[in-house]
């Protein structure tokens, strides 16, 4: 069979290659953790087993990448990579604007280590090649980022790191691997926290890494100590997960979208945070990195975030994000509750701030829910 460029085939058919004993089209659950070493020595902490396999496969296809990793969340997935690319006396170069988990971790253990990092704010690439050291090793970004739905040139930051032979890293979780390609925009590693768009219906817990076959080695070699392995009947679930992730992906896209409009016209909301409104700053650079602009939004609203959440009908209060079903939260009490006031005021993340994730249901629908909380 040729290579299989289609995403949509792609999600379907890589790495499920059925039942060999019995001829299913569905992949076994394959729950040893005992195998024959005659060919080759499987492990569950080995990431090697037939399920960790078919999900490393179609990860690497839809992210046009040479290899995959599936991890057990999206922080064991980021930290496994970036440690794996540093050493003690090294050197990080972050963007400002970072999930909350991954800006605590950066802050509370890299220096433990003897890693040193620099946070520059990620409008201006140039920031990047400015806080460049001579020890600098990683440069890690994160577009669009969480809540604020900031855009980064990633082009532009590739272009940077190899220049200065230094590796590049993104966390393409908001994108999700339908929305953006970073690998085919030079950027060398591409994580995920799988729970959300690759899992897709808020039911599990993963995280993947995609690279090429080089550097995988060394995050294989740092996950084999770090042992952040996910088990067989999880990784089932989202090679199963993976399969329906462009039809998933593409109406939230379009849910996204033209929520996102009708929202910019409310008079109780102050302001919508959407890259594919033409009012967004980072509006141009979205178009050309990306071929949808996402299912995540955010907004400010003028009154009280906790009435509001409360009335919603449809759309559920929860953490996480990118299932099917819409869900808000309030980013100053949930995925930056870590940070400091401060160190929320200065990336803009308001007390009056919703995350709006959202899902396939009907536009119409979702719009009504959120027109008669307010």
């Amino acid at each position: 069979m040729k290579k299989l460029s289609s995403k949509r085939t792609q999600s379907v058919h890589v790495g499920s290659v059925g039942d060999p004993q019995w001829g299913g089209v569905v992949n076994p659950i394959y729950p040893s953790a005992a195998y024959d070493y005659s060919a080759e020595v499987r492990y569950p902490r080995y990431f090697n087993t037939p399920n960790h396999v078919s999900v490393a496969e179609k990860m690497a296809a839809l992210e046009n990448g040479e290899a995959g990793m599936v991890f057990s969340s999206g922080m064991a997935a980021i930290m496994t990579a970036m440690m794996a690319m540093v050493k003690a006396g090294d050197h990080i170069v972050f963007q400002n604007e970072l999930y909350g988990g991954t800006y605590h971790a950066v802050l509370n253990e890299l220096e433990r280590y003897g890693i040193g990092y620099t946070l520059v704010e990620a409008a201006d690439p140039k920031n990047f090649q400015r806080a460049i050291q001579p020890n600098t090793k990683l440069i890690y970004i994160e577009t669009p980022s969480n809540p604020l739905l900031r855009i980064t040139d990633v082009r532009a930051v590739a272009r940077i790191a190899r220049q200065h032979k230094i590796v590049s890293m993104i966390d393409n979780t908001f994108a999700s691997p339908i929305n953006q390609n970073p690998i085919a925009l030079g950027i060398d590693i591409v994580a995920h926290s799988g729970t959300k768009y690759i899992g897709g219906h808020s039911d599990l817990c993963c995280g993947v890494v995609v690279t090429s076959h080089a550097l995988m080695e060394k995050v294989r070699a740092s996950a084999l100590h770090f042992g952040g392995s996910l088990d067989a009947f999880t990784c089932w679930l989202v090679e199963r997960s993976l399969k329906t992730i462009v039809l998933r992906v593409q109406q939230q896209n379009e849910n996204a979208m033209t929520l996102a409009r009708a929202l910019s016209n409310e008079s109780k909301i102050s302001a919508v945070y959407y890259p594919g409104l033409k009012t967004h700053p980072g509006h141009t650079i979205a178009k050309k990195q990306m071929s949808g602009f996402g299912g995540m939004m955010s907004f400010d609203i003028k009154g009280d975030t906790g009435k509001f959440l409360k009335r919603l009908k449809i759309i559920k209060k929860a953490i996480s994000l990118g299932g099917v079903e819409s869900t808000m939260t309030e980013p100053v009490k949930t995925s930056h509750a870590k940070m400091t006031e401060a160190e929320r005021k200065r990336q803009g993340i308001k007390p009056t701030l919703i995350r709006f994730s959202v899902g396939i249901e009907d536009a119409a629908d979702l719009l009504a829910d959120i027109r008669q909380a307010l």
